[in-house]
């Protein structure tokens, strides 16, 4: 538990702070309408990824002193650094207020140099993520909720700061932080964002071994970044099972008629010409699921065996025989 003198001091920084965030946001933000339906979706997506990120750290990163790169990551190290040093913060100065002033002066810092691209949504993001982790260690404390098992809390941190994430990005808000940087980055070297992001948290990683001397803290920081990644990805483009189909075949009419009379699935036939003699090709483009993808290659096989196929995983599929476009953007508010 935080010393109460903790909160008088948090409070400060937030009154002091809070209109210097005001005065640099107001003029670059353009509002969704208040109180409407895309209005309640975005902030209660917004607000209760906050929660499930700040969960993920509470419960299972920060008791174990994981560093999975970011802001929060940089807290972690901080947070364990300065134990017994202040007496407002025996236990060392609270993770979220920690990330919190760090991601105030980088969001400010990159609309100064990047212009108008973080929108009120995304410093709401980091507040509520800070405010949720501090308020949750207060009522839980520092211990694991899976003790003596750091892999499974880096599998389930991963997996609960990512989903986190994938919501506040679904919110149309940022995480802040780490990605501010390493956007300013990219504007002066011409690097990709992605590439600055991964050497920007791998050197945070790096830190939390020089500050805690265990070289298993780095690899379970990994862990964590690349299952956080991963459930990113999930949350933003979804599950699907629906498979990418590329098929070069003299049989090209046959495989035609076998997925639209019996598959009932469309398609795309265009014409191509083979690298090696310049021999024209029929290319037929089409998608499938898993089970059709089976019954479609029995098909081909049997008619001819010498058949070219690439298949391709298809994260998301919009279009007529799917999910529609316009039923993907409505979902979306």
């Amino acid at each position: 538990m935080y010393d109460p003198n903790y909160y008088t001091f948090a409070c400060e920084i937030v009154s002091l702070l809070f209109p210097l965030i005001h005065s640099f946001t107001m003029a670059f933000i353009q509002y969704e309408k208040l109180f409407s339906r895309k209005w309640f979706y975005a902030y209660s997506l917004m607000i209760l990824g906050s929660l499930i990120m700040a969960s993920g750290y509470v419960f299972f990163i920060t008791p174990n002193k994981i560093v999975p790169g970011g802001v929060y990551g940089i807290a972690i190290i901080i947070h364990y650094l300065t134990k017994g040093l202040f007496s407002f913060a025996r236990e060392g100065l609270p993770v979220g207020m920690v990330g919190l002033i760090l991601n105030i002066p980088l969001t400010i810092l990159g609309i100064r140099i990047l212009g108008p691209r973080f929108g009120v949504k995304t410093i709401l993001g980091f507040v509520f993520t800070s405010v949720f982790i501090d308020l949750i260690t207060a009522l839980w404390g520092e211990t694991p909720l899976v003790e003596k098992d750091v892999l499974l809390s880096s599998i389930f941190g991963g997996v609960l700061i990512g989903f986190g994430l994938g919501l506040i990005f679904r919110s149309k808000a940022t995480s802040g932080g780490s990605d501010i940087i390493a956007m300013i980055m990219a504007k002066y070297t011409r690097l990709p964002v992605g590439q600055l992001l991964i050497i920007i948290d791998s050197i945070i990683v790096l830190f939390g071994l020089i500050a805690f001397g265990d070289w298993k803290i780095p690899l379970y920081s990994w862990i964590v970044i690349f299952i956080t990644g991963k459930v990113i990805d999930v949350v933003l483009e979804g599950i699907s099972y629906d498979k990418t189909l590329f098929i070069i075949s003299d049989k090209h009419q046959e495989i035609r008629e076998k997925i639209i009379r019996d598959l009932n699935r469309g398609g795309t036939m265009f014409k191509g010409q083979g690298m090696y003699n310049y021999a024209d090709k029929t290319i037929l483009f089409t998608v499938v699921n898993r089970r059709e993808l089976a019954i479609l290659e029995d098909h081909i096989n049997s008619i001819d065996p010498d058949a070219f196929l690439t298949v391709i995983d298809a994260n998301e599929i919009l279009g007529h025989g799917f999910k529609s476009l316009k039923e993907k953007v409505s979902s979306n508010y």
